[in-house]
């Protein structure tokens, strides 16, 4: 209760009022620095987390009846019409081989695989969300979702509904879809396929998982409603401001003159209109300015439609993957940021950052995770010197150089930051983590067979795999939120995009035998395609331990031995010690433990009693210090 002033003497009232003041000023105060502090810092969730992502359409088939057609996959951006006999690709199939419709199209292997469908649709993923669980996946991060002709999605047909082929009635949406007006979102309605997303954010939340969804603000598809919109009326379309157009058709002429910027100078991507921004600016470094406001305001509705679906945010996604934000305006993403932390201030946002100069300079991701644009990035700087010191290279590096390197990226990023990026290995845009181990050529660099007759695609040997445990071991072990590619806990192996986008290899299917020297001439060789069970159980140990020792998510980081190919770290907090050594030497080697005591190797469930351990060539091991 508050004190009743009009009973109190005069000087008395007035030193309760100025004291009530005050208290209001001071709780203000807390609260609002406490806002702005949960705004500008990653959510709490985002450092103990597993991520998995998920590429829709080529990860399980749970509805067949909702197959994409030719009329799904035709777009103004495929250099020829689909073929009249097309039809979807059997899960199963031999990837490098020709389907007989690709056949007919007369062009080479990697021409006709952008047409290839499989099926893999949203109420997959509902199937498969128990194997996740199983597996011990705690986030999951989808490809997107949005409709569009292509496979990857990036072409988006409209931002705001999912894809139909993605849903259980294509046909029922395409006609929800044209009752609406695109660019009012009082109009617009909730597709089957919509419906369905919601169901698996639901399914997911009650599995106490994450969900984020990927978009590309920079660019969508010629498709697109306001693209077709402008094609149709040139500089009379009243979306004419929406995209980088450097020139309209003049009608008086019997060329066509209507050009624009593609992302990439790829016609079939028009970009996005960036405003205010610098005449000149390095590609590969942050800019400042934004995005056409028209434009921009759409994509916040579609933000919002995802984050708070009818208004309820328990009810929505928990953030956004952000691609190619390097292309994009800083002032935009400030503004974004400030919006979706506004609807919800657990919203995690991670943006793709690449290349400062290909293939050799990776950017600096701190202008993009200070506080005011993202809350990380996908953290390709840390995968890159890690896989020269697991993996046998060309370019190598010891364990010294590892510790440098790692050392540089941690140490240029704040510590909320750090411990909340996503730490990816293999993506939907890089090889396969085996294929990528497999090859010791450059990280990415002509990692495919049409740009690399001597790529390695088939399956890895022997040596591959050991070091790929001992990588995923660092991964499962060091500082970050650990990332895994759907697939590679199977043990799937492919070669860069599109190699990488295999179908992934289900323990109930039967593959056909695929080419081991994929496109290349000759007598064919063959591999088995196969779920991997001893692959999958690593994964799922790393898994398990890394959940059940919050310090490996939480705790610091201190090097012990950097030397030759020797390496041994420790995670540590005030109650917890965690061990964590490999000896890449040829021969065995004696590393010695900072503190005395019994440690119980979590590889393997033994008790290690000596303060010096004997590990082999290519072995680890992770040791916990036992209670005293």
């Amino acid at each position: 209760m508050y004190p009743n002033y009009f009973n109190l003497h005069g000087k008395m009232r007035k030193l309760h009022f100025i004291v009530f003041i005050f208290i209001n000023l001071f709780l203000f105060t807390m609260c609002s620095q406490q806002v702005k502090v949960q705004h500008n810092q990653p959510p709490g969730w985002a450092k103990g987390v597993i991520w998995y992502q998920i590429f829709v359409e080529r990860f399980y088939n749970g509805d067949p009846f909702n197959d994409p057609g030719p009329e799904n996959i035709s777009s103004a951006s495929n250099f020829r019409p689909v073929p009249d006999d097309w039809s979807i690709t059997p899960w199963t199939y031999n990837w490098y081989k020709q389907e007989d419709w690709a056949k007919s199209m007369g062009v080479d292997f990697y021409s006709g695989l952008q047409l290839r469908r499989f099926g893999g649709d949203l109420q997959g993923v509902i199937d498969k969300l128990d194997y996740l669980q199983d597996l011990g996946i705690t986030a999951i991060y989808l490809n997107p979702i949005n409709d569009a002709p292509s496979l990857h999605k990036y072409d988006a047909r409209n931002y705001r509904h999912v894809d139909v082929n993605f849903g259980p009635d294509p046909g029922g949406d395409n006609l929800i879809m044209a009752s609406e007006t695109p660019d009012d979102p009082s109009t617009w309605k909730w597709t089957s396929a919509d419906k369905l997303f919601l169901k698996l954010i639901e399914e997911v939340h009650k599995r106490k998982m994450r969900i984020i969804l990927d978009y590309s603000w920079n660019h969508t598809g010629v498709e697109f409603w306001a693209w077709k919109d402008i094609q149709k009326n040139q500089g009379k379309s009243k979306y004419k401001d929406w995209y980088s157009i450097t020139q309209f058709d003049n009608p008086k002429t019997p060329e066509n003159e209507f050009d624009y910027k593609g992302w990439l100078n790829i016609k079939s991507l028009p970009e996005l209109r960036k405003v205010n921004t610098p005449k000149h600016h390095k590609p590969g470094f942050p800019f400042e300015g934004d995005i056409n406001p028209g434009a921009k305001n759409h994509i916040f509705a579609v933000t919002k439609r995802w984050l708070a679906p009818n208004g309820d945010v328990s009810k929505g996604l928990d953030g956004y993957r952000l691609d190619v934000a390097d292309q994009i305006p800083l002032g935009f993403w400030r503004d974004y940021r400030k919006f979706v932390k506004s609807i919800n201030p657990e919203a995690y946002l991670v943006g793709e950052i690449w290349w400062e100069k290909w293939p050799d300079k990776m950017m600096n991701p701190v202008p993009y995770v200070n506080g005011d644009v993202f809350d990380a990035v996908m953290f390709y700087q840390v995968y890159r010197p890690a896989r020269c010191f697991f993996g046998k290279m060309n370019d190598s590096i010891d364990a010294r150089q590892l510790k440098d390197s790692l050392e540089f990226q941690w140490g240029r990023l704040g510590k909320p930051f750090l411990y909340s990026m996503m730490n990816v290995a293999a993506t939907h845009d890089s090889p396969r983590l085996l294929t990528s181990f497999a090859n010791h050529t450059k990280y990415k660099y002509h990692a495919k067979p049409n740009e690399n007759p001597d790529y390695i695609t088939g399956k890895p040997d022997t040596e591959t795999y050991r070091r790929v445990k001992l990588y995923l071991i660092h991964q499962f072990t060091s500082i970050g939120s650990p990332h895994i590619w759907n697939g590679d806990e199977m043990g799937m192996w492919g070669a860069d995009d599109p190699d990488c986008r295999k179908p992934l290899w289900w323990p109930e299917y039967d593959f056909e035998p695929e080419y081991r020297n994929n496109i290349q001439p000759g007598k064919k060789q063959y591999d088995q395609p196969a779920f991997n069970r001893e692959h999958f159980d690593f994964y799922k140990k790393l898994i398990k331990i890394r959940k059940e020792n919050p310090v490996l998510a939480e705790g610091d980081i201190r090097f012990i031995t950097a030397d030759g190919k020797r390496l041994q770290y420790e995670r540590f907090d005030g109650n917890n010690l965690i061990v964590v050594m490999f000896n890449l030497e040829k021969t065995p080697w004696t590393f010695r433990l900072s503190q005395k005591g019994s440690y119980l190797n979590l590889l393997n469930d033994s008790v290690v009693a000596r303060q010096k351990v004997v590990l082999k060539p290519l072995e680890a091991k992770v040791l916990k210090k036992l209670p005293q």
